[in-house]
């Protein structure tokens, strides 16, 4: 009985739940950001050999995964310096945050995938000769918007704690 009350006072259950959760939310997004930007620049190169006159779009499409990132990282900010997480915080607040880590942790990382994939094909397509640019754009915005969603539904959840 003394040991279950030693620990049960030592570990703040909550406050490592969120944590974890903002732990995800970072490393979770930066993956996915890591791994879109670098298919983007692995087509770049390949597409730098047919037209290298293209460059700036290559560039600008390999760079677009890269937003998912900043996404996990703004939300990391909003929660991390909102005054939520103390020693204080109830479970309830532990678990939200845990919640909207593993959010926007998740649903970033397929978006930088997906969006990667899209990007990497219309550089493909631009080096062949294409004039896709803007049509890629267009097209690597829909799983963008997904991030987006989930960036202000960890905004909402901060707010409604």
């Amino acid at each position: 009985m003394e040991t279950t009350n030693l620990i049960s006072n030592s570990v703040n259950l909550p406050f490592i739940l969120a944590y974890v959760g903002l732990a995800l939310m970072l490393a979770l997004s930066g993956i996915g950001s890591a791994i879109g930007v670098t298919m983007g620049g692995n087509a770049t190169i390949g597409a730098l050999k047919k037209n290298p006159d293209a460059f700036g779009n290559y560039m600008l499409l390999s760079a677009l995964p890269g937003t998912q990132g900043l996404y996990g990282f703004g939300g990391f900010f909003i929660i991390n310096n909102s005054g939520i997480i103390d020693a204080q915080m109830t479970m309830l607040q532990g678990m939200a945050i845990l919640a909207a880590g593993l959010a926007l942790g998740f649903v970033a990382l397929f978006s930088a995938l997906k969006q990667g994939s899209v990007c990497a094909n219309g550089i493909a397509s631009i080096g062949s000769g294409n004039d896709v640019f803007g049509n890629t754009m267009i097209l690597a915005v829909f799983p963008e918007l997904y991030a987006i969603i989930a960036f202000a539904a960890t905004f909402i959840i901060s707010n409604s704690i």
